[in-house]
């Protein structure tokens, strides 16, 4: 590539960085200034006397590490079902011929492009009939049947070379086996790709947990953070503070997994 496009190539991806890290920026910057230096017009770019104590102040005046226990814990929990159940029904469309496949894969599709607000309501009546309200499980359960996951293992298992599962058949491996020792050790770009897009999604979910979640124990930490919103309004460097600790952990997570996510959104396949 000429030095000229490459050049101009840098200068657009730096400014695109700065666009989308200037809102985290500003959500950290907002959080150290005071009340006063927040409602300063123009806004200034940088604190001149940075509060730090807004952070401890902001997380022990509502009980956020409970909220940060319950997301956690449905996190993790939708995490683990959903790699598990993607994977193996991402293996099955992938790898095996069978009567009606082709509509059962459409029919996974068609979930990613429904709304949730539009299964809100059998939702809610699903769970409430299994006596499930106010419990994580209503939570983790409805997140563990969307289609992306399905699509996405699929789409890199039929990538894969078919002739190591082949061989692995013909010195006497069974399915189970071939699927443990032969397919899941090749996933690992698809798997931190559909990690970390799960796990943001369990993380930030608010509005499916506020409505299965009515007690303060259960509540997770976005609805935690609402509902300080509304009690704090008037002190916008709390809320800041808060909000700006609830998104270290998926920063933690995309950092981990960073380079296996690029590999996975690329489908490369193997190296």
């Amino acid at each position: 590539m000429p030095r000229a496009q490459r050049t101009l190539l840098l200068l657009a991806l730096g400014i695109a960085s700065v666009v989308m890290l200037f809102p985290l920026y500003w959500m950290v910057v907002s959080a150290l200034k005071t009340k006063r230096e927040l409602a300063r017009i123009p806004p200034t770019i940088w604190p001149t006397d940075p509060t730090w104590s807004n952070f401890p102040d902001a997380w022990n005046t509502a009980p956020f590490w409970r909220y940060t226990f319950n997301s956690a814990v449905i996190a993790l929990a939708t995490v683990a079902g959903v790699l598990v159940l993607s994977t193996l029904a991402g293996y099955g469309f992938a790898r095996f011929r069978f009567r009606g496949r082709r509509a059962l894969f459409a029919c996974a599709l068609v979930t990613m492009m429904i709304p949730g607000q539009i299964t809100a309501i059998p939702l809610y009546l699903q769970m409430r009939d299994l006596h499930l309200l106010d419990h994580p499980a209503a939570v983790v359960l409805p997140a563990l049947s969307g289609g992306f996951g399905t699509f996405l293992m699929r789409q890199y298992i039929s990538s894969l070379p078919g002739e190591l599962m082949e061989a692995a058949r013909i010195d006497g491996a069974n399915e189970l086996r071939v699927f443990v020792q032969i397919v899941v050790p090749q996933l690992g770009p698809a798997v931190a790709s559909l990690l970390i897009f799960t796990f943001m999604s369990s993380w930030d979910a608010f509005f499916w947990p506020l409505i299965v979640l009515s007690t303060s124990d259960h509540y997770t930490l976005p609805v935690g953070i609402a509902l300080f919103t509304g009690e704090y309004s008037s002190n916008e460097s709390f809320v800041m503070a808060a909000s700006a600790i609830a998104s270290i952990p998926v920063l933690i997570v995309f950092a981990l997994a960073q380079r296996r996510f690029v590999e996975g959104i690329a489908l490369t396949g193997l190296k």
